[in-house]
């Protein structure tokens, strides 16, 4: 049985490509695309969960899985690697991708013929780039999630969508440009692209080979800080983000939380606290760069009178909020950061959906012209005549959609009850109650995440609170908009999925923690990985599985003549230091 579960870490990323490679085949037939999209979809979900709950019943801080393709050892061959931090983030994107895709059947999957092969695709780049355990497969699949988000970005033309979507290519063929840069001064230093293997060999580096290591890491992190939406490299999000159409758009902000993830991932693995004369380089920046970012995002959602636009600054602020709290280099903060993760995607996701059906009875320019009638003092004369009805009847469409906007603009603000608040207070809890524990003051940079924080979140209450005022009491006076259930039906899903972030706090910042604790500490993670499976199973150990299939570590601990449970040839050959990673 473990043998077979081994191998689903290769299924998030097989599905997607052959439903998308059958709906290339097929030749119109949307209804069979729908279909097979929508299998391929709830599959992706159900193997996601089931990941995350093997991952989290793994022992100690090792990956549940690690699967090597072709039984090549994981400095040679291609990795799979499944851990908590990995599980999790497929589970997010296969629940937004299901979501997207069942808002689309509306109509906007009929805008353009290859939606649903794009879409799949985009899901294969998406699950490939979490999974993967080395730099040169994490290009590849940086490119496939690139490839497919170009033509996300177009689907349904327009003039906007097209000078967005040239501005959003250009700027992405830069970031692989500096991608790739990045990992050839890294293997020129390291000798190797496999994530584990350069963790192992970085603290043995030498100087001149230590500098160019981190020259390529800092070019390698500018390429992630562009598709994470840092200030000043993400000027192009909001943009590009409200351009495209309502579920592009919601499965496009999962782009970020890659570059998030993949900072955070090798950040962590290769000057992490184990990494020598390396530990620590570029966290300054990951933190400064946040705060910049919030602040860029906060004048952003105050600025704009613009829906979509709105629900991009978002995304900023979200992106920064990540990177300062990752930038803090703290365990405890960087499970706050999961949890907000967690809580802020399917947030995003929902509030762009939910923007498409609000925006369907809005005249063109509402939001100038609502802005100007206050700033003149227009529209405030008309008195309730006597006899007249007070108040007005809201119809039960206006009262749902009304409810879910008030849902995502408490979880965008973090404002309690909702997970936004949970999400937030265990990132500052940390940051504030460290001092308590070492007897000095709390450091400016912690107060100064502080009030990014808490400015961030007032600047979103006031800014939602001046478009709910807008839309809801002004341009739903003569018409509602008109939506199905296809629509709707996601957007609650994904507002559901943060009120059971919110009722199982306890568990989920448990898995959490777990998942930070592992990510700030992977000795475990580089064993697994580095460990050549043995060809007969020694006595209380799991088997191997077929095809390079290993389900994590068995209770044995090492096997016959490799201490610690890495091969015999890596410390010889200058992968691990003495005493281990």
């Amino acid at each position: 049985m473990r043998d077979w579960l081994a191998h689903l870490a290769i299924a998030p990323i097989l599905l997607p490509l052959l439903a998308g490679a059958t709906m290339v085949l097929i030749e119109g037939r949307r209804p069979v695309k729908v279909v097979i999209g929508l299998a391929s979809t709830t599959a992706m979900l159900a193997i996601a969960v089931a990941l995350a709950f093997l991952a989290d019943a793994a022992p100690g801080a090792a990956p549940a899985i690690v699967y090597r393709l072709g039984d090549w050892p994981a400095a040679f061959g291609i990795v799979l690697v499944v851990d908590r931090l990995a599980a999790m983030l497929l589970a997010l994107a296969a629940a937004l991708g299901l979501a997207a895709l069942v808002f689309s059947l509306a109509h906007w999957h009929r805008v353009g013929a290859h939606f649903h092969p794009i879409l799949q695709f985009q899901l294969m780049g998406l699950n490939g780039a979490f999974l993967t355990g080395d730099l040169f497969n994490l290009f590849v699949f940086f490119e496939v999630m690139l490839a497919a988000s170009y033509g996300l970005v177009l689907h349904g033309s327009g003039t906007a969508r097209v000078r967005a979507g040239l501005h959003y290519i250009a700027i992405n063929l830069a970031a692989s440009l500096l991608f790739l840069l990045g990992a050839s001064l890294i293997y020129g230093a390291a000798g190797t692209l496999n994530m584990a293997d350069l963790a192992a060999r970085v603290p043995g580096l030498a100087p001149d080979a230590r500098t160019l290591l981190e020259t390529g890491a800092a070019i390698l992190g500018t390429a992630f800080l562009i598709k994470a939406g840092m200030w000043p490299v993400g000027f192009w999000l909001p943009t590009t983000y409200a351009a495209a159409t309502a579920p592009a758009a919601a499965l496009l902000s999962m782009l970020s939380k890659v570059g998030i993830y993949a900072l955070l991932r090798l950040w962590l693995l290769l000057f992490g606290a184990q990494a020598g004369a390396s530990a620590g380089f570029g966290g300054d920046w990951l933190l400064v760069g946040g705060l910049l970012t919030i602040a860029f995002g906060t004048i952003s959602v105050l600025a704009t009178q613009d829906l979509p636009r709105l629900a991009g600054a978002c995304v900023l602020v979200s992106s920064g909020t990540l990177l300062a709290a990752i930038g803090s280099g703290q365990v405890a903060v960087t499970a706050g950061a999961l949890f907000y993760i967690a809580s802020a995607v399917p947030a995003i996701g929902a509030f762009f959906l939910l923007i498409d059906i609000l925006e369907r009875g809005r005249e063109v320019g509402a939001d100038v012209l609502a802005v100007t009638a206050e700033a003149f003092g227009e529209g405030d004369e008309e008195e309730a005549t006597e006899g007249e009805a007070v108040g007005l009847a809201i119809p039960g469409t206006l009262a749902l959609l009304g409810a879910a906007f008030l849902a995502c603009a408490l979880l965008l603000a973090g404002l309690p009850p909702l997970s936004g608040f949970l999400a937030k207070f265990a990132m500052l809890g940390p940051l504030l109650g460290r001092s308590g524990i070492a007897g000095g003051p709390v450091p400016l940079l912690s107060w100064l995440v502080l009030a990014a924080l808490v400015l961030s979140g007032l600047a979103t209450v006031i800014a939602m609170t001046r478009t709910g005022i807008n839309l809801f009491w002004g341009s739903f006076e003569d018409h509602l908009p008109r939506m199905r259930l296809t629509e709707i039906a996601p957007v609650v899903g994904l507002l559901l999925l943060c009120v059971g972030l919110t009722v199982l706090a306890g568990p989920a910042l448990r898995y959490a923690e777990a998942a930070a604790g592992a990510a700030h500490a992977p000795q475990d993670y580089v064993r697994a990985v580095l460990h050549e499976v043995p060809r007969r199973a020694a006595p209380g150990r799991a088997a191997p599985g077929r095809d390079g299939a290993r389900a994590g570590p068995g209770p044995g601990g090492a096997a016959p003549g490799m201490p610690d449970g890495v091969p015999d040839g890596a410390r010889s050959a200058g992968r691990l230091p003495e005493g281990g990673a």
